[in-house]
């Protein structure tokens, strides 16, 4: 099965530069700056849900559908442009989030409970096959130097990561604080904490005395998200409800070294607070990370339809973010559509998916050129220009 590719540009670009220490900025931190006029290539839009995003080292991107029936497959898709190629196929109901490649070239998918494997193959799509089960909520993965592979619970908002070997055996290393605590539960109803919400689609009832909730909608409870590791091979974790970003210090054998049992009302293996590299509300929404070959942390901050990066030195740069619509002043018009997953390629051109989910920044998510009432539901960006 094959699909053709859209191709499709939006407005002006200008280069970034990495360099010298920015003002504020330590010494040796990588400069970035901002690109507000940035233009992104359309490579590949498709009727299937698209969240996820790894590469090749020869510039191919790889992204799973999401929803297909009676399976979703993997597409390979040349960064540069040209024909998109089913690769691989998981079994359907699925609903694929973060992937990434082994040092062998075969290619891991998170899958709800599961993640699945297989070797990518454009001739024959091999069916995946079960990897590691028994991790719900899998979303964001990410191999470390001694080739076991993390795991992020992206979904259900309990904070938990976990490590399987090569034996495919998940182990919960951690959690990432979340959000509120089970304290003073009556019928599951209660806890200590906060409720982070989206507007939209919670809405809050503005007067000239307040801004107070006017419903319950708009929650957003995922502290575990993208994964991604440091040269230091430290585990980077971003935090979507908190925007923030944690640094999980591991030793040479993987196991966890950063302090953990400081608040007694979670579980014991919940990390300090002081495990936080950085909070920052550029990165409220931040969902997949890469990194660049200075070490700055490339961000996909979906709630704001935006990119943000990490520096070195601590800094937080929006490098770009989508300007609102002169009439309706929305920002749900592109070329940002919720972006979820950015990799880094050779060169430095950034590529991005876009899910195009209807909370905040993308709400309504009608505009653009992908959507649920559009032919395509999703799709795949990319700068056309390096960022370094």
């Amino acid at each position: 099965m094959r699909r053709s590719l859209v191709l499709l540009t939006t407005m002006a670009a200008a280069a970034v530069t990495l360099g010298g220490a920015a003002v504020g900025e330590k010494p040796g931190g990588g400069q970035v700056v901002p690109n507000p006029d940035a233009q992104f290539a359309t490579v590949f839009a498709n009727p299937l849900g698209l969240e996820g995003l790894t590469s090749d080292q020869h510039g191919n991107l790889y992204s799973p559908g999401r929803g297909g029936n009676p399976s979703c497959p993997v597409f390979k898709v040349p960064s540069q442009g040209g024909e998109a190629k089913i690769v691989g196929t998981l079994p359907s109901p699925c609903s694929p989030a973060g992937l990434t490649f082994d040092s062998a070239g075969r290619l891991y998918v998170a899958n709800a409970d599961k993640v699945y494997a297989f070797t990518p193959d454009e001739q024959q799509p091999p069916a995946a096959e079960v990897f590691a089960s028994g991790v719900p909520g899998a979303n964001g993965v990410a191999f470390d130097r001694r080739g076991d592979l993390w795991i992020s619970d992206g979904t259900t908002g309990q904070g938990r990561v976990w490590r399987a070997g090569q034996d495919g055996v998940p182990t919960e290393v951690f959690r990432v604080q979340p959000i509120a605590n089970e304290v003073n539960l009556v019928d599951g109803v209660g806890g200590v904490g906060r409720d982070v919400r989206a507007l939209p689609p919670g809405t809050v009832t503005i007067t000239p005395t307040g801004r107070a909730a006017a419903n319950t909608e708009g929650s957003q409870h995922l502290v575990a998200n993208g994964l991604a590791f440091a040269k230091d091979g430290s585990l980077l974790v971003a935090d979507t409800a908190r925007g923030a970003l944690w640094r999980v210090s591991l030793d040479s054998k993987g196991n966890l070294r950063s302090a953990t049992g400081c608040d007694t009302t979670f579980t014991p293996n919940t990390l300090c607070l002081d495990n936080i590299k950085v909070a920052h509300p550029y990165l409220e929404g931040a969902d997949g990370i890469t990194l660049d070959q200075r070490g700055n942390v490339w961000v996909a901050v979906n709630e704001r339809n935006s990119v943000a990066v990490v520096t070195t030195g601590g800094k937080v740069v929006e490098y770009f973010r989508n300007g609102p619509d002169p009439a309706s002043r929305l920002r749900n018009t592109g070329p940002l559509e919720f972006p979820t997953s950015p990799v880094l390629l050779p060169g430095g051109k950034l590529c991005l998916a876009h899910s195009d989910g209807g909370r905040r920044d993308n709400f309504p998510p009608t505009g653009g050129e992908v959507g649920a009432d559009k032919p395509n539901r999703a799709k795949l960006s990319c700068l056309t220009e390096a960022v370094s």
